[in-house]
Formats: structure tokens, sequence, C-alpha cells
């Protein structure tokens, strides 16, 4: 349980719902008190569910979705070099209902966090923020340190290989600096470009990273 202590100090930093799965038994390991991801309930009430929850509070079209990338997504896991299998991420968007009945497109990544001795998926790591995409779907497969992204095709109903979207000199150069904490105002006089043509730029590594926030856009070009 000690492995624990560090996602719940990362749960007290981002402002992204955190939360662990046990896949021994579809349990919910820990869950974060960050409302988004909690759709009225508490912590304890989600944890409690388990994998419940998803059919709770997941719309039934969407459900079938994720039901269906929890397969693909586990038949190209086992695929995989058992040594390689936690440099792997997945990512898709889906709808969650609040108690309300009003509905939040969020996106949800996991990642492994412990395998079993024989290499299965034991427990992921889970964060959920605000979608940046309109629809539900939108499920990638990363590989960390590599230039090859999976994305699944609905028409195919498989994973596709693409190269990794990169972004240009320019675009890295206004990335560092909105990590630094400058505004537009500041990183425009610094590039020497007007106001209007960073927000360009960042629309572009927006849309090139397929991300919504500069937190994710540098997440996603050190992964």
């Amino acid at each position: 349980m000690g492995y624990l202590e560090p996602v719940k100090a990362l749960a007290r930093l981002t402002y992204q719902s955190i939360y662990v799965i046990d896949y021994s038994d579809m349990s919910f390991e820990y869950v974060s008190d960050n409302p988004l991801f909690l759709c009225g309930h508490t912590a304890e009430e989600v944890k409690a569910m388990g994998y419940a929850f998803y059919e709770k509070q997941v719309p039934p079209e969407d459900l079938a979705m994720l039901v269906e990338l929890n397969e693909k997504g586990f038949d190209f896991f086992e695929r995989l070099p058992e040594e390689e299998r936690k440099m792997y991420s997945i990512k898709y968007d889906f709808h969650l209902k609040h108690r309300n009945e009003t509905m939040t497109l969020v996106n949800h990544k996991l990642t492994p966090l412990l395998l079993t001795d024989t290499g299965k998926m034991w427990k992921a790591i889970c964060t959920v923020s605000i979608a940046y995409h309109k629809t539900a779907g939108n499920a990638v497969i990363y590989k960390q340190g590599t230039d090859i992204v999976w994305k699944f095709c609905p028409d195919t109903r498989a994973w596709q290989k693409f190269p990794r979207p990169l972004l240009s000199e320019r675009e890295m150069e206004v990335l560092r600096l909105y990590a630094q904490g400058l505004t537009i105002n500041e990183i425009a006089a610094r590039v020497s470009v007007s106001p209007d043509t960073v927000k360009y730029y960042r629309r572009r590594i927006f849309e090139t990273l397929d991300v919504g926030t500069v937190v994710e856009a540098l997440g996603r070009v050190v992964s």
C-alpha cells in the first residue's frame, strides 16, 4: 500500500481527478476528492462502487464504447513484450452523468502502476480532466519515449499506427515560455510577434498534440 502515498501526494498537486483501479477484483483502490470524477458522490462512495460506478454514471452508448476499448486495449497490451508494458498509456473521452442529470465530457488517461508476476495488468493509475474534444471516443495509445502513436479506428475496430505529431521550433519556444509562467503579452515581446500570433501558436500546439491545456502539452512533449 506504500505506493499509494505518492499517488495521494500527486492528487494534492494537480487539478485532475486521480484514482487507482485494481483489476484483480475490478475495484477502485483509491479515489481523490476532486469533484469532477465524483458526479456528486463522495470519494468514499465512488471507491465503494468500484467498476459499478461506470454502469451508474456513464450513459449507455458511451459505456458500450468503454467496454470495447477495454477489450481492445487489453488485447493490445497483452501482445506487448512484458518488459515494455509499463511504458504504455491510453487516453479516451467519455461522458459522465452527474446527479443533477447534466453531462460532462471528460478525458480519461490510464497507465499501468503494478503488474502481476506473470506480466498481467494488476493496478493502473487513472487521471480525469475536462475533454478537449467535443465528442466521445478519440482513443489513443502512447509509448513513452517514441515517435509513434496508435489510434483506435471506429470503422475498422482496430488500432492503427501513426507518427507522433511534432512541434516546430517556434512552437516549442512558445510552449517553453508558457511553462516559465509568462503571459501572452510577455511571450509576444520575447519572441517579437503580436499577442494574436502567440494565441495562434498556442492553438496550433493544442491541435498538433491533441490536448486542451498547456500542462497537458508539456506532459505530451516530455513523455
